[in-house]
C-alpha cells in the first residue's frame, strides 16, 4: 500500500467512477483501475462495489478512506513544513557564545541575521569556553564560538576573527601611558579575573606558570561590568579582548609585549550534518569575518 494508491482510492470515491477520477487526476483510467485492483489484492478485501458505470465504497473501503485522508493530510503537512524549512521560513538555530563576545561583537550581527531570516528562532547561550565545549560535544548546541587552538577532534571549525588581548587599567594607574607591558609586569599587579572554566583565565594562568610565577588574583567574577568597575576604581587590573574597550573612556587597554592574540572560530560537530538554518547562520557569520 502506497500513497499513490490511497490518492486514487479517494479520487474514485469522490468522483463516483474510475473514468471521472482519471480525468480529474489527468491519468489513464486503466492505471487507476489497476492500482485499486492491486490494493484490493494486497489487502484481500473488496473496497468498491462496481455496478454499471458507478462505484460505491464497501464498509471496508470506508474504513480505509478514513485512514487515507489522515495519511495524505500528514504527507501534505510534511511537504509544506519541509518547504518552509528549505526556504528558511521556519526553524531554530542554537549557538553558544563566550561571555565577552556576547555583549560586544555579536548583537549587531545576530540582529542582521534575524532581519534577513525573520522566521527563524535564534537561541543564544552565553557561557565559559569549557562549558561551551561540553555542550557542543553532547549535542546541546549546534554551533559555538570557540578558541581555534582549543578544538577537540570531535569538533571542526572555520576561522572567524583574531582579537588582541590587552591589559586593562583605570585612569590613575601608573602604567596607563606606557606603550606596552610585559607579562612579568602584568603578573606583578593585583588582578581581577574571570573564574576558572573560562579560556581567558586559563590562558593567563598557563602564561604565568610558564614564567614560574603565581598570579595575585584579588577579584574573581564572571560579570564583565563588575570587573570593569573594580578596575575603574583602581583596585586591580584585568585583561579583556580589545573589542570590550570600544567606547570605554574610563579604561585603557595596554598591549602586551610581545602581543597576545586569540584566534576565534565558529565550530560545529565533525561529521554531524547541520540543518539548513544552522548552515545559514554559520555562513552568515563567516561572511562577516575579518579579512
Amino acid at each position: 500500500m502506497d500513497l499513490k494508491q490511497l490518492t486514487y482510492l479517494l479520487a474514485v470515491r469522490d468522483a463516483g467512477s474510475f473514468t471521472r477520477a482519471a480525468n480529474g487526476l489527468h491519468v489513464a483510467q486503466p492505471a487507476i483501475s489497476m492500482a485499486i485492483a492491486k490494493l484490493e489484492q494486497q489487502l484481500e478485501l473488496r473496497l468498491f462495489d462496481r455496478q454499471d458505470r458507478t462505484v460505491r465504497l464497501t464498509p471496508e473501503g470506508e474504513v480505509l478512506c478514513r485512514h487515507a485522508e489522515r495519511l495524505l493530510l500528514q504527507m501534505h503537512q510534511a511537504e509544506a513544513e519541509m518547504a518552509e524549512l528549505k526556504g528558511l521560513e521556519r526553524g531554530e538555530v542554537r549557538i553558544g557564545i563566550p561571555y565577552m563576545m556576547g555583549s560586544y561583537y555579536f548583537p549587531p550581527i545576530l540582529m542582521a541575521f534575524k532581519h534577513r531570516y525573520p522566521g527563524l528562532k535564534i537561541r543564544v547561550e552565553e557561557a565559559g569556553s569549557r562549558e561551551l565545549l561540553s555542550r557542543m560535544v553532547d549535542g546541546t548546541l549546534d554551533l559555538a564560538i570557540l578558541i581555534t587552538s582549543d578544538l577537540p577532534p570531535a569538533l571542526e571549525g572555520a576561522q572567524l576573527l583574531r582579537e588582541e588581548m590587552l591589559m586593562v587599567v583605570g585612569e590613575e594607574h601608573p602604567l596607563r601611558q606606557v606603550p606596552a607591558v610585559s607579562l612579568t609586569q602584568f603578573f606583578g599587579q593585583e588582578l581581577a579575573m574571570f573564574r576558572r572554566g573560562f579560556y581567558h583565565r586559563e590562558h593567563m594562568e598557563a602564561l604565568a606558570q610558564g614564567l614560574g610565577c603565581e598570579p595575585n588574583i584579588a577579584f574573581e567574577s564572571n560579570l564583565i561590568p563588575l570587573l570593569k568597575a573594580v578596575v575603574k576604581q583602581g583596585f586591580a587590573v584585568t585583561t579583556f579582548l580589545r573589542m570590550v574597550l570600544d567606547e570605554e573612556t574610563a579604561l585603557t587597554g595596554v598591549p602586551f609585549a610581545p602581543p597576545i592574540f586569540l584566534d576565534l572560530c565558529v565550530a560545529w560537530r565533525r561529521g554531524d550534518p547541520l540543518s539548513m538554518a544552522n548552515r545559514a547562520l554559520r555562513d552568515f557569520l563567516l561572511a562577516q569575518a575579518q579579512p
